[in-house]
């Protein structure tokens, strides 16, 4: 599903070689691949990068024992980083996991407790809209903020993450979708990509353009 998104930073932690004014804090946000990246104009803000990497297994990364799945520069962030061992997720389903780290909260205080139905005529099926997200604190903070694919919580406009908080987006809203264009499958995973509002059609194998707009957000800032 995802090999190693660190490819977008191929500089080593460590390095002294720091760019413009990057400097980039690995706060672990994918899913089929959602990155979130924050970045500010201010100096001395960190500039911020979540990977979530949905139904990652313990031992799918290089760092805690993986010999198949090579993830060079993942393991480097962990070795020069702090690893958290003993660390959970607060659900075992996707969608609720998400709007805990949306919101810092654990799921159940707000009722979003399953996997949301894809319904994009339905304002009540997502992150209720009383939440605030950590997205909207980071605009309010002055970043940059971009979600990049699987999103999961809630399909209506107004669950949209532009309306979340987030400058930028690039993804689609469901819970899935198929990695190739042109294959066949229910609408949730077939619905087509949007750049913020705006549809985007697939033309290529989808870990591929959604690795590129990371990357290329990353580079931009």
């Amino acid at each position: 599903m995802f090999a190693d998104t660190s490819q977008v930073q191929n500089r080593a932690p460590g390095s002294s070689e720091t760019g413009s004014t990057m400097r980039l804090i690995p706060y672990i946000l994918i899913s089929l691949f959602i990155l979130t990246s924050s970045f500010s104009a201010e100096p001395g803000k960190p500039n911020i990068v979540v990977i979530l990497a949905d139904d990652l297994g313990y031992a799918d990364v290089g760092f805690n024992g993986c010999k198949d799945i090579p993830t060079p520069n993942i393991d480097s962030l962990a070795r020069h980083g702090v690893r958290c061992s003993s660390g959970y997720v607060s659900h075992p389903f996707c969608s609720p996991t998400r709007a805990a780290l949306m919101t810092g909260r654990y799921q159940q205080r707000f009722g979003h407790e399953n996997n949301p139905t894809f319904l994009p005529e339905d304002t009540k099926v997502g992150l209720p809209l009383n939440q605030i997200t950590v997205a909207q604190l980071l605009k309010d903070a002055g970043y940059t903020t971009i979600a990049v694919g699987k999103w999961h919580l809630g399909a209506a406009p107004c669950f949209h993450p532009n309306e979340r908080g987030f400058t930028d987006y690039f993804g689609f809203l469901g819970g899935g979708h198929q990695y190739l264009p042109g294959v066949k499958g229910s609408s949730e995973y077939t619905v087509t990509l949007l750049r913020n509002k705006e549809p985007v059609e697939q033309t290529e194998y989808m870990t591929d353009v959604l690795s590129r707009e990371a990357a290329a957000y990353i580079r931009k800032y």
